[in-house]
């Protein structure tokens, strides 16, 4: 399995056990993750078969004017951000996972915009992608997330669980 690592994190997959599926042909990300892992995927010239997308960064909804707030706050203190980033999406002790992130990778992950034919795409490739979300998500919209992949994407959507599910 190839596995990207969410926003100011690093080697977190294990705390994914329960979802991932650890073989050969599976890519795999987590949030930020989710982005590179599809953008991977796009790219590939290695087999594919499956794409997981664990709680995919998911912003289209958002305004312009919350992502230059968000972008700001970071700019003005990245680590004071990063610890609120990261209380906000588990109540877990993750320091260990813990690395910095940088305002471009911020930028990205606030600013990627999903594309549902390049998904198709993948899926005509004959991979199948599966959505883990979890419904009481601070950080993507669940709902707005839903809607969107529900054409391309098998959806699991676990009750009570937030972002890190």
């Amino acid at each position: 399995m190839r596995y990207f690592s969410g926003f100011c994190l690093k080697n977190e997959q294990k705390l994914f056990e329960n979802y991932l599926e650890d073989k050969q042909f599976v890519v795999a990300g987590f949030s930020y993750g989710a982005i590179k892992a599809f953008l991977y995927c796009m790219s590939a010239a290695n087999r594919v078969d499956k794409l997981q997308l664990i709680s995919p960064a998911f912003f289209q909804n958002k305004s312009k004017n919350f992502i230059k707030q968000q972008l700001s706050f970071f700019q003005r203190n990245d680590k004071i951000y990063t610890e609120q980033f990261l209380k906000n999406i588990t109540n877990k002790n993750i320091n260990k996972y813990k690395t910095n992130g940088t305002l471009r990778q911020l930028d990205e992950l606030l600013n990627f915009q999903w594309d549902i034919q390049k998904l198709k795409n993948l899926t005509n490739k004959g991979i199948n992608i599966e959505i883990f979300l979890g419904s009481n998500d601070t950080i993507t919209d669940s709902k707005n997330a839903i809607k969107f992949f529900k054409d391309v994407a098998t959806i699991y959507l676990y009750k009570d669980k937030g972002h890190m599910l």
